[in-house]
């Protein structure tokens, strides 16, 4: 997933277009069936269906789309210096003695985006990425609204939203000046014709279309708004804050990203819902605080192997992995290991996440969670708490570092262990030396891991030598016994999968199903 910003010169490319192909409605075999029924022909092509040309919408609509430039002043670090300590130190400036870096410097930068005006007296919405610091170590002195005709206006940044990536800018025009208005992007279905207008590759006002190619698509990025409409209308670098247009001349999208592997597009492009950015814009108008809400926990979709390990649906509610302490979670009871399926009397699935779904109701509300533990569902009452800020939730990020784990001594058993055939693992029973070498207490129960099949599916979840196994599926497992015991179990019920609770050296304990073989 990139953003589909854009921050460099065009020199020296001529560009050579050949003879542009006109949108029709000639479907041949449909218009023979007409001659014979015209009730039939109006349900194989609708009235509404492919334009005849765009150019008309186009002409409406291309006016109140914008150009965004900003100037930045970007923070650097310098490199080392490979000559401190030696007459030629002097010669490489600021950088410090004993090969360490001297102090930052800033050097100018530019970015380029595209945005479109909501109201006759100046307001601009666009991507919060287009008009921020793309390194976080930056100020953003000078922003630029570059009008269809050329004409230029300064913009004041009225307010930013980094969770959602939305932006509101301000001009002033000496006259009103034209704009789109947002549209229902919940009406939006597969397969409509849609009209994106931006500034690809800083080229200026450029009109692509195509057809919305999914709806509430989940990238599996993660977040509270990870949640777009896909369309196959030619996005690119610099197209980010412009506008999806409906038929109706509607904005139904904001284009933010696009999926390439070769940084063009591929057909695959990615826009936040109007349903989503225009409660979102009216409050950053307003200078309203934009609060969201917040349980306290991190979850994984419950995949194929996840779902096998514990005998349910696939792609049915979101299981948690931690639950962070003094949380609203924590405070209504949710553990670890737990499958929540409804949040707030709404099912949770790959369309419509936990994350969204908590995201969007307001602190203080008083919800029932529905979810599975130990397979059996029940039903707690949690209250809903105030989302912390991007930085806030950076820094308590989990599972981060490189955990410095240690191979555990083999002078307390064999020295291969238990061998574990069918999910790829050698395991020793956990003493409390082992523990302690591991970085584990010393009153720590379970497995150590001496050894990984590398062609097993636990090498591939990442399972490395020196992980302590705390239980199998949900059950503690002390000896090797216990854990062939709990894959014995999984056969029998016909699972493919078992769901292993790992602990790493610094890192909180995680729920891992591993694939048996």
């Amino acid at each position: 997933m990139k953003p589909v910003r854009y921050a460099y010169g065009l020199t020296g490319a001529l560009l050579l277009g050949g003879a542009a192909a006109s949108l029709v409605t000639g479907y041949t075999a449909g218009a023979q069936v007409a001659q014979n029924d015209a009730a039939q022909m109006s349900r194989v092509v609708p009235r509404a269906g492919a334009p005849e040309s765009f150019a008309t919408l186009t002409e409406q609509l291309a006016p109140a789309v914008v150009n965004i430039s900003t100037r930045q002043r970007i923070e650097v670090q310098q490199p080392q210096n490979p000559f401190a300590g030696t007459p030629f130190e002097g010669l490489f400036g600021n950088r410090g003695r004993s090969g360490q870096p001297g102090q930052p410097q800033t050097q100018e930068a530019q970015s380029l985006g595209s945005g479109f005006i909501v109201s006759a007296d100046g307001y601009v919405v666009t991507n919060n990425h287009v008009i921020s610091s793309p390194t976080g170590r930056g100020t953003v002195e000078r922003i630029t609204v570059t009008m269809p005709d050329g004409t230029e206006y300064p913009a004041e940044l009225v307010g930013a939203d980094s969770s959602s990536d939305l932006a509101v800018l301000k001009i002033s025009a000496p006259k009103p000046l034209p704009f789109v208005h947002f549209g229902n992007s919940a009406q939006a279905r597969v397969g409509d014709w849609v009209v994106a207008i931006g500034n690809p590759f800083g080229l200026g006002g450029t009109v692509t279309s195509g057809i919305v190619s999914a709806v509430y698509r989940n990238t599996g990025q993660g977040g509270a708004y990870d949640r777009y409409i896909q369309t196959d209308a030619a996005i690119n670098r610099g197209n980010s804050g412009g506008p999806l247009f409906d038929m109706q001349g509607n904005v139904i999208g904001i284009n933010n990203a696009i999926f390439s592997p070769s940084g063009g597009s591929v057909g695959i492009g990615f826009a936040i819902p109007a349903e989503i950015a225009a409660p979102i814009v009216e409050k950053l108008k307003t200078g309203k605080a934009i609060t969201r809400g917040y349980l306290g926990i991190q979850i994984q979709a419950v995949d194929e192997d996840l779902a096998s390990s514990l005998g349910i649906p696939k792609n049915r509610g979101e299981f948690v992995q931690t639950v962070q302490p003094g949380e609203p979670a924590e405070k209504a009871g949710i553990r670890p290991g737990d499958i929540i399926l409804t949040i707030a009397g709404k099912e949770i699935t790959r369309e419509q996440t936990l994350s969204f779904i908590v995201a969007n109701i307001a602190p203080g509300t008083r919800i029932p969670v529905e979810l599975i533990r130990d397979g059996r569902r029940s039903t707690v009452t949690a209250t809903v708490g105030t989302r912390p800020t991007d930085e806030a939730l950076r820094q308590q990020q989990l599972f981060e570092g490189d955990g410095g784990t240690q191979s555990p001594s083999t002078e307390q058993g064999e020295p291969s262990g238990f061998i574990q055939e069918r999910l790829g693992l050698a395991v020793v029973p956990l003493t409390p030396q082992i523990a302690g070498q591991l970085g584990a207490a010393a009153d720590t129960r379970g497995l150590a891991i001496a050894d990984v099949d590398q062609a097993s599916d636990a090498a591939r979840k990442g399972l490395q030598r020196g992980d302590i196994i705390l239980t199998a599926n949900y059950r503690p497992v002390t000896d090797s016994a216990a854990l062939e015991a709990a894959v014995r179990q999984a056969q029998a019920s016909n699972r493919e999968a078992v769901l292993l609770r790992i602990q790493r050296r610094g890192r909180p304990a995680a729920y891992v199903a591993v694939r048996l073989r």
